[in-house]
């Protein structure tokens, strides 16, 4: 062996020994990949191990010093520790992992003994003996004590169960019963519970030639069954105390021990063999899912390559149970001894039923199914009488394994509500297979039964319309093609959604499917549209869903409605509750898991449309102030997180005074780059969110949008950047206040100017010059150089000199060197139009100087491009390469596409106009291949790639 889980975890190094781990945790990072060798485990499911339902925040950090530390450790091994998305794969030799090499000989010989002959059964026996020997006491006995550590145990530890039962059995068969009785003994001290183990000793001491024995611990058992379980001894052990009676060789009774109560009568006949037919009906309706149908065939078919147990989850009406069903008919040939059905209820609803009555018009059963009575109804399906099915759920669990473990039988378990509902109903034989869906927390179905998991998602458009043509027939939806797609997107491509839209439209044919998505397209009554009859519908779904929520995550769902995008970080959702990120971060855990929420990236989640509106109608039931708060948070919010991005791209920004509700955490970008990429994630949402609010809360609408300036100049969206200024002056005016218009109008200006609508740019700039004075410091300040800039670009360089220096002097006179570097950027840039060069190279350098010297930020950058321009008529060639060279990388390692664009193709001027026009067209290609592999490139910076392409092709057509 080289790791050792069954007992504590070891690992064997390259000195020849087996050497424990130091820590708990180090253990447990080796022994959960070493338990799903050669598959991926996700991270989450290392920290659940590791760390239990709270991990730390710095768990990721710490599990991965812990696999760094093993890969120095597993490099003496034939084991190999790889990163791969989202987690980690171990790969090496199964042999060489003790549970992993007590399965195989326990799968041997589980082959051997079902063949003919006395010489595979002792094969059999040296096989399941020496598969027993692995074992040195309680398995993984050293890792942390948590929840998924004591599952993966439990399975562990009935597979040796099975094992015991296995070998002793074939010792019975073989007539060598007595060789088993020590061993049992051991197993029924440590747990004399476990009927199945207590009749094989009963047997075994019985053809050992110890019936005395043998009763004893019959009615021992018995007792403790009584006393501890409040229950009478089940088939299996009736049956071995009946063997026993029969076997008496005096035809005699046999007294029991004294003191012992007398024993119930012989055990009833064994039950006959059923083989039975329980799925439902086949979906009428089902269309396409064939890469699911064929994944499906592939883990549990007849012919499977997989464990035989499959897990499929999705969101509310995304049709898993129509998938499992039409699968199990479709593969129901492969498993002759019969197929079994059983809805958990897993969300089924939590008031009684005769409020889900009053609420729906419909009577439901509450809650989820009880595994007690559903393994009762599988055990009569499978021929058990009624008589014989055992009391309570740990014998009816017992009596199924026993059951099911020699039959090739299908079990579909529909809308589980978590693993532990589902553990007892998987069949155990190695020829059966278990379907099993739900939207709950099933992920211990994955890691404890090494479940195959199938994330169920919406249907494709073509499938939809497929749907839409098999209730409405294809004529009427090839009639209206664009509505029929507009429909199906409305519905979010959700099956459940899809059939209660189309079978309004087929009971009424004077309905066109148009005026039906124009119903829909109201997001005021959507979901009421889709509700169906009775609690079928997708509003019945999502409101089971939200049943089964904790109260954290439930008002994360209800709060969520503020938030006007469809994605949403961890951060902006601890604004939403009020709450800390540990707290956000577990609400957002638990949505995910029912799925109403799907990460899109680390910390990222996305919601679809019927779930926003959902949340909406939630949010609408609370009361004003409740909903006014929510908002004011999320604002506040965005505002100071935007102020902090901002800061790292442009210092010295404005605070606008202390906020109401601050933020319990905001992001910590490392530098300009993460600034620019936090920006451009959240963009469609601060965006949205000023829009929103220029009539509830002008104030704090119109301040976001100022706090976003430099944040949009960098990520290079100006199209975006007029449109959310433009709404910032809306909610400025309508709160009157002048200096927030006029910042607006400056705004506007500096978007224009970037988007080269340069008259357009002086109007703007002139308004918001004339809506300021000199007193209101930043604003006249700002507006002044948009000014200057504009009128340079449009030929009015006299004017424009004028501007730039009456700002510079306001500038020099406010005291604060951040003003008079960006006034001075400005400035250069207005003389580099007029042609002096002297003068641009002089401000340039000038506002470079008022800058910290290790800063990067667009006013360094800005006048770093600004120098190497101007340097281009009169400097050396050495000395212009270092300086375009820098300010070049400098662009690129801060993210700021624009000016690295810009000055891309000055940079190509300058070479060409040395005469290296080859090396210029060389410059051009790359940076073309650079912006057109970004994926992020924003529709604005189109104009610029465009001119590159232009001068490109002219340089290229001059050295033809």
């Amino acid at each position: 062996m080289g790791i050792r889980l069954l007992g504590p975890v070891e690992l064997r190094t390259g000195g020849g020994g087996f050497t424990a781990l130091p820590g708990a945790q180090r253990r447990a990072v080796l022994a959960l990949p070493a338990l799903h060798l050669g598959r991926v485990v996700g991270v989450d499911a290392f920290c659940e191990l590791l760390w239990g339902d709270w991990p730390p925040p710095t768990a990721r950090a710490a599990l991965q010093g812990h696999v760094a530390a093993l890969r120095k450790l597993l490099a003496e091994s034939p084991f190999v520790l790889h990163t791969r998305a989202p987690g980690y794969l171990l790969t090496g030799p199964a042999e060489a992992v003790d549970a992993l090499r007590f399965e195989a000989l326990a799968g041997r010989a589980a082959e051997l003994a079902g063949a003919d002959g006395g010489t595979a059964v002792a094969e059999a026996i040296a096989l399941l003996e020496q598969a027993l020997r692995l074992w040195r006491g309680t398995a993984l006995a050293d890792l942390p004590d948590t929840a998924l550590r004591g599952t993966v145990v439990d399975r562990l530890e009935q597979a040796q169960i099975a094992a015991l039962v296995a070998w002793a059995g074939l010792r019975l068969r073989q007539g060598t019963g007595a060789a088993a009785v020590a061993a049992l003994e051991q197993n029924v001290r440590a747990n004399g519970l476990r009927e199945e183990v207590v009749a094989l000793l009963v047997r075994c001491l019985h053809q050992a030639g110890r019936p005395a024995d043998a009763l004893t611990a019959y009615h021992q058992a018995r007792v403790r069954l009584d006393r501890e379980l409040g229950i009478r001894p089940g088939p299996a052990l009736q049956a071995a105390l009946a063997e026993v009676l029969a076997g008496d060789r005096d035809g005699g009774a046999v007294t029991p021990p004294s003191g012992l109560p007398p024993s119930p009568p012989p055990a009833p006949p064994a039950p006959t063999r059923s083989v039975p037919r329980r799925l439902p009906r086949r979906p009428v309706d089902f269309v396409g899912r064939e890469p699911e149908l064929h994944w499906l065939d592939r883990e549990c078919g007849a012919e499977r390559g997989g464990d035989g147990l499959a897990l499929v989850v999705g969101p509310a009406g995304v049709g898993k149970s129509a998938l499992s069903v039409a699968w199990a008919h479709r593969a129901a040939g492969g498993f002759p001894d019969g197929q079994l059905h059983a809805d958990l209820r897993g969300l089924g609803p939590a008031d009684p039923p005769e409020a889900t009555e009053a609420a729906t018009g419909a009577t439901e059963q509450r809650g989820p199914a009880d595994p007690a009575e559903v393994l009762g109804r599988f055990l009569r399906a499978l021929g058990v009488q009624e008589s014989a099915v055992p009391a309570d759920r740990a014998g009816r669990a017992a009596l199924y394994r026993d059951l099911t473990r020699d039959r090739r039988l299908l079990v579909v378990l529909d809308d589980a509500a978590d693993a532990d509902q589902v553990a007892d109903l998987l069949p155990a034989g190695p020829g059966c297979a278990a379907v099993v869906t739900g939207r709950g927390p099933l992920e211990g179905l994955v890691v404890a039964e090494g479940a195959a998991l199938l994330r169920l998602a919406a249907l494709p458009e073509a499938d939809a319309l497929r749907l839409l043509e098999q209730v409405l027939t294809p004529e009427r939806v090839q009639a209206e093609p664009a509505a029929a797609a507009r429909l199906s997107g409305l519905c979010d491509h959700l099956p459940l959604a899809l059939r209660t839209a189309s079978a309004r439209l087929a009971t009424r044919p004077d309905w066109t499917i148009a005026g039906l998505a124009d119903d829909l397209a109201d997001e005021r009554t959507r979901l009421a549209v889709l509700a169906g009859d009775g609690p079928v519908g997708v509003s019945g779904e999502l409101r089971r869903t939200h049943g089964r929520l904790t109260p954290g995550a439930a008002e994360l769902l209800t709060v969520l409605a503020a938030h006007p995008s469809p994605e949403v970080d961890v951060l902006a959702s601890a604004a939403l509750l009020g709450a800390d990120p540990a707290a956000a971060r577990h609400a957002l855990g638990e949505l995910t898991a029912h799925h109403l929420l799907a990460g899109t990236s680390p910390g990222r989640y996305r919601r679809s449309d019927l779930v926003r509106l959902y949340s909406a109608g939630l949010l609408a039931e609370r009361p004003e102030p409740d909903r006014r708060l929510v908002a004011e948070r999320l604002l506040d919010y965005y505002l100071e997180a935007a102020r902090a991005c901002a800061e790292l791209l442009e210092p010295g920004q404005e605070t606008y005074g202390d906020r109401a509700h601050l933020p319990s955490a905001l992001p910590s970008p490392a530098g300009p780059r993460a600034a620019i990429d936090w920006f451009r994630a959240e963009e469609p949402a601060i965006r949205a969110l000023v829009a929103a609010t220029t009539d509830t809360d002008p104030q704090r609408a119109w301040q976001l949008a100022a706090a976003c300036e430099p944040p949009y100049y960098a990520s290079g969206l100006f199209a975006e950047w007029l449109s959310c200024m433009q709404a910032g002056r809306e909610a400025a005016e309508r709160c009157g206040d002048r200096v927030g218009a006029a910042r607006m109008d400056g705004a506007q200006a500096s978007a224009l100017l970037c988007l080269r609508r340069f008259q357009e740019a002086v109007d703007r700039a002139r308004r918001a010059v004339a809506g300021t004075r000199p007193g209101d410091g930043t604003v006249h300040l700002r507006a002044l150089n948009s000014l200057a800039v504009a009128t340079a670009l449009v030929g009015g360089t006299d004017e424009a000199a004028r501007l730039s220096a009456a700002a510079i002097a306001l500038a020099g006179r406010s005291g604060r060197p951040g003003r008079l570097s960006a006034t001075l950027a400005h400035s250069a840039q207005v003389s580099l139009l007029a042609g002096d060069r002297e003068s641009a190279l002089r401000q340039a350098r000038e506002a470079r100087e008022l800058l910290p010297g290790s800063t990067v930020t667009i006013c360094h950058l800005w006048s770093m491009l600004t120098e190497a321009h101007a340097l281009q008529p009169v400097a050396p060639e050495e000395t212009c390469e270092i300086a375009w060279h820098r300010a070049l990388a400098g662009c690129e390692e801060a993210g700021l596409l624009h000016l690295q664009a810009v000055g891309e193709q000055s940079r190509a001027t300058f070479l060409a106009s040395r005469g290296r026009a080859p090396e210029a067209v060389g410059r051009l290609r790359s940076a073309l291949d650079r912006f057109r592999a970004n994926g992020q490139l924003p529709a604005s910076m189109g104009v610029f790639v465009t001119s590159i392409e232009e001068q490109l092709d002219s340089l290229t057509r001059r050295l033809m």
